[in-house]
């Protein structure tokens, strides 16, 4: 398996309950998480004494945050702005709370036919959460996402020559670019120099349905073995959608769901075929 490595990924696709999150991961000997949902809500929705409570649940048994796992930026560009952006100030305070420096984050949903023309708005925007950031302290980790301004490779490469350095950096998603109709191999040579994190599904491209790695289009043995000859470090997200959750439906649009799994079948199913990928690596 791969050197500076760790598996890490989204619990709540377990259960809602984050006890029953850490009981099959400690099965899966994973330690840290992905935080999104907790016990029901989303984790940006606790306040900041909930967070503190919740963190020590977590170090209680041995589990670290790999990153805030954010809705920030999962708004349209015409959407009022201030709330979201005081909902950002608040995202920021908990991942300080959580001892993770990292905040998965998104680049707004535009219009498919006119996204050119939100640029600039969308730029501000960012410019925004990017200066926050550096002054706050974290890292905003960009994730290529259907429908928003970083739909393909390209709007992706837009925002990294703009703003990538120490305080914003690219989650890469197999699935999403799939998905998305971009090719994944083109992808990652095009991202390769700002990719700090990696969210590992798989997706088919005929219709878009979610399936382990490896067993779709979106080439991840062949991007982790070059992940791996390029000297990648961090984390592999598990992001498994195999099977119904908890928000499922507010976190997918016109996400397709295969054959019912529990959310602990599910996961496994994607841990073993994320671990058989490193293996023959």
């Amino acid at each position: 398996m791969f050197e500076n490595i760790v598996l890490t990924g989204f619990a709540d696709e377990i259960a809602a309950s984050l006890d029953t999150q850490m009981q099959v991961l400690e099965k899966l000997h994973m330690n840290h998480i992905e935080m999104r949902g907790v016990d029901g809500r989303n984790f940006v929705e606790y306040s900041e004494a909930e967070a503190r409570e919740i963190r020590k649940r977590l170090e209680d048994r041995g589990f670290a945050l790999s990153a805030v796992g954010s809705p920030i930026g999962k708004i349209g560009i015409t959407d009022d702005f201030a709330p979201h952006m005081e909902l950002f100030k608040h995202t920021v305070e908990l991942a300080h709370i959580m001892n993770t420096p990292n905040i998965r984050m998104f680049s707004f949903y535009v219009p498919k036919e006119n996204a050119v023309s939100c640029k600039e708005q969308v730029m501000e925007r960012l410019g925004q959460f990017v200066d926050y950031a550096a002054a706050s302290g974290v890292v905003l980790l960009h994730e290529n996402e259907k429908g928003i301004y970083g739909e393909m490779a390209e709007g992706c490469l837009d925002i990294m020559k703009q703003f990538a350095g120490e305080h914003f950096k690219a989650v890469f998603d197999f699935a999403n670019f799939v998905q998305a109709g971009q090719d994944t191999l083109e992808a990652y040579e095009l991202l390769k120099p700002y990719i700090s994190y990696i969210h590992v599904k798989d997706a088919l491209l005929k219709d878009g349905s979610v399936v382990p790695a490896g067993y779709g289009d979106g080439n991840v043995k062949e991007i982790l073995r070059q992940l791996k000859a390029d000297g990648y470090r961090g984390y592999l997200s598990l992001e498994p959608h195999l099977s119904e959750f908890t928000g499922f439906s507010s976190l997918e649009k016109d996400g397709k769901i295969g054959k019912k799994l529990s959310g602990e079948e599910a996961f496994t199913l994607a841990h073993d075929a994320l671990v058989k990928i490193l293996e023959t690596i």
